[in-house]
């Protein structure tokens, strides 16, 4: 495919991309349309991505689906895949010799890139598009990242200086791009805050990962708490935003499901999903910042493999950052506003009873409900940035300021 570059006089710039998942997919293909629009270079875009970079002019040099996997026993499953994978993607980028080189978030595989892509090119600008959680579990993530990082793209306001604190890399926060979507006419809804009107069906979205190992483990104690919440309020409409390379997994499992969700795909779709949702119950992790920046009262749950359990048994709890007033959560919302909010359920709390209660507490006007948004308040004004401030605008500037600086990769970190 002919990349979708303006026709500028500028030089042309190659850019090596890298994302693992489609949360990553959309940051990517948010980064190349804004490079394309802010530039006067063209770009020259190669790597790995999924749809939405396809979109803007990428080939992937093999499906995300190979790579995108999460859990040990995942991981171990399809180790064999994921190593060569790791390898093609390193000596595409050393052959391709790019002006700059972006991994996007999926730090398992791309920071393992990164270092056999430091190794060969020690003088190309090396940039990482999402923070690894190192103010929750692991800080000494940091230190390492600064060994082969020239520059982090943060989503939080926070992450930078928690990076300085710990030694990391030169952090500049670029924004959530989720802000700039909130901001439009699709995600305004005045009433959201009211008690929901007791003459019509509340409307939930489903939100099972975009995995198919974290799909596989939580489709089925979704669809039972979902059953048996319907027993408790009586009857409600269901959206389910999937991604195609889960879809005939999510088909398969929600074929004896009662209540069949409408299956939305796109991400205009799932923003349409979120406007119009009065709660949702979410895979744990990024999408619950998402649905909380859109003001949707969230359940969110986990299901560990048993490798993973065990490894969270042997393993010690890690121990907050000094200073940090954050919340030991993997719930991204709870984290920043500081407090639980979003209640999250993992292993043995994720059972369906435990689930349809939670959700039904958020579908009247409860004190859980009504806790919910004024902590998405809250969460706005942390994570609104100064008028005119836009992430993948912001981003992009980022990354060209880089380009300008091509020496910067060989100071031997």
């Amino acid at each position: 495919m002919t990349p979708d570059v303006p026709s500028h006089s500028g030089p042309i710039r190659r850019i090596f991309l890298v994302a693992g998942e489609a949360s990553g997919d959309l940051l990517g293909a948010g980064l190349m349309a804004a490079l394309q629009e802010r530039s006067g270079d063209q770009f020259s875009f190669h790597g790995v991505g999924g749809p939405q970079m396809h979109t803007k002019g990428l080939k992937s040099l093999f499906p995300i689906s190979d790579i995108a996997v999460m859990g040990i026993g995942p991981v171990i499953a399809r180790l064999p895949l994921i190593l060569r994978r790791i390898s093609e993607t390193a000596a595409a980028a050393i052959s391709e010799r790019p002006d700059a080189i972006v991994l996007i978030d999926s730090p398992d595989f791309t920071h393992r890139v990164a270092a056999k892509i430091r190794r060969a090119l020690p003088s190309t600008p090396i940039i990482v598009y999402v923070s690894p959680t190192v103010w929750f579990w692991r800080p000494g993530r940091a230190l390492k990242l600064a060994r082969f990082c020239d520059r982090l793209l943060a989503l939080l306001p926070f992450e930078p200086a928690v990076h300085k604190m710990l030694a990391g890399p030169p952090t500049t926060y670029v924004g959530h791009p989720f802000i700039e979507k909130r901001g439009s006419a699709l995600m305004l809804q005045a009433d959201r805050g009211a008690p929901l009107a007791s003459n019509r069906r509340p409307r939930l979205v489903v939100l099972p990962g975009s995995r198919r190992s974290e799909v596989r483990r939580l489709i089925g104690p979704f669809g039972e708490a979902l059953t048996l919440l319907a027993g408790r309020i009586g009857s409600f409409d269901l959206v389910l935003p999937v991604v195609e390379h889960v879809r005939a997994d999510v088909e398969a499992a929600i074929a004896d499901w009662p209540i069949k969700p409408l299956l939305v795909s796109g991400e205009a779709a799932k923003l349409v999903a979120f406007s119009e949702a009065d709660a949702a119950l979410a895979a744990s992790g990024t999408v619950t910042l998402e649905l909380g920046l859109a003001r949707v009262p969230t359940v969110a749950a986990y299901r560990l493999d048993w490798i993973g359990r065990l490894v969270k048994h042997l393993l010690k709890p890690p121990k907050a950052l000094a200073g940090l007033k954050l919340v030991r959560s993997a719930q991204l919302t709870n984290v920043i506003v500081g407090e639980m909010v979003v209640p999250e359920f993992i292993d043995g709390g994720c059972t369906p009873a435990v689930l349809a209660s939670a959700l039904e507490a958020l579908l009247a006007d409860t004190p859980e409900r009504r806790r919910q948004f004024q902590a998405f308040d809250r969460l706005s004004a942390i994570m609104q940035p100064q008028p005119g401030f836009r992430p993948n605008t912001e981003a992009a500037r980022a990354v060209l300021e880089i380009i300008a600086q091509p020496a910067i990769g060989s100071t031997g970190k």
